[in-house]
């Protein structure tokens, strides 16, 4: 039973909520405490309220869920947790999150609401609209690195901003992308793929990669970012970003992967690679070079 309620909190995807380290990383803070601190309890309070979100999600769609080949082996849709188990635990990690909510600024607040607010409508109608679908998908990533900034009370580079953008558009096609091509002609588990095209896809997330690239290597050789960081080196990073870009390409269009980004992100050893790489370069430039 135990198992089943960690799979029901889908603890694996809590890795998206690493997006609120963003600010404090570029804000050259990340190895003080006292900024650490609030973002760490950001990121426990956020990891919460997705898994709560994921919760709520799995009880409005169970009925799809049955119906989907992988998805009709989640707990409430197989049956391991009856509807009624999953609503006390919402109540139960709504009622952690308040908790937790109160050693948290206003700021953390509004965001926090404005997530659990876009996921619900989200989960109720919008998923079926076409574009519109993408648009919330991606803004759970903004909201994430918004987050991590206001709680820390840390300004974002514009730059960085439109890059998060770029990048949440870009995972949120590839999802699409993956499910249209995987259940192509089956629309009984995601009714907004009829609106969508193999062609029209591929348009827009060559787009979204195209900006995320852009706007990634602009921030790169803005003046703010040489002057902040004292350092022309950052311009190198960009290649990760590439990598990535090309390398998550490759999986969802040749491999037919992507319908999970967690998963690729956790499994496949190359983007791992390039990911802890990149990691190590930024954090070399920004607080050792």
């Amino acid at each position: 039973m135990a198992k089943d309620y960690f799979k029901l909190l889908r603890i694996s995807h809590w890795i998206k909520n690493l997006f609120v380290f963003v600010p404090i990383m570029f804000s050259q803070h990340l190895f003080d405490w006292l900024y650490l601190s609030d973002v760490l309890l950001a990121f426990i309070t956020f990891s919460l309220t997705s898994s709560m979100v994921y919760v709520f999600n799995d009880l409005i769609d169970v009925e799809f869920d049955k119906l989907h080949p992988v998805k009709k082996y989640r707990p409430i849709a197989s049956g391991n947790i009856n509807p009624s188990q999953a609503k006390i635990l919402i109540v139960v990690l709504f009622v952690i999150i308040i908790s937790l909510l109160s050693q948290l600024n206003r700021e953390f607040i509004y965001v926090l609401s404005g997530y659990i607010l876009i996921n619900f409508f989200y989960s109720i109608k919008l998923k079926n609209i076409i574009i519109v679908d993408l648009f919330c998908i991606a803004s759970g990533f903004m909201l994430r690195v918004l987050a991590g900034a206001f709680v820390a009370d840390i300004y974002v580079s514009n730059w960085l901003i439109l890059t998060t953008i770029f990048l949440a558009l870009f995972l949120a096609i590839m999802k699409r992308r993956s499910e249209f091509i995987a259940y192509e002609g089956d629309n009984s588990t995601r009714i907004v793929l009829k609106d969508y095209s193999e062609r029209f896809i591929d348009q827009i997330s060559a787009i979204s990669a195209g900006g995320l690239i852009i706007c990634y290597a602009l921030y790169s050789v803005s003046e703010r970012t040489i002057t902040q960081f004292e350092s022309e080196l950052f311009v190198f990073t960009t290649i990760f970003i590439v990598f990535g870009v090309f390398r998550y390409m490759f999986l969802v269009i040749k491999k037919s992967k992507g319908e999970n980004p967690t998963e690729i992100m956790l499994t496949d050893f190359p983007m791992i690679i390039n990911t802890i790489l990149y990691i190590f370069v930024i954090i070399a430039i920004i607080y050792f070079l």
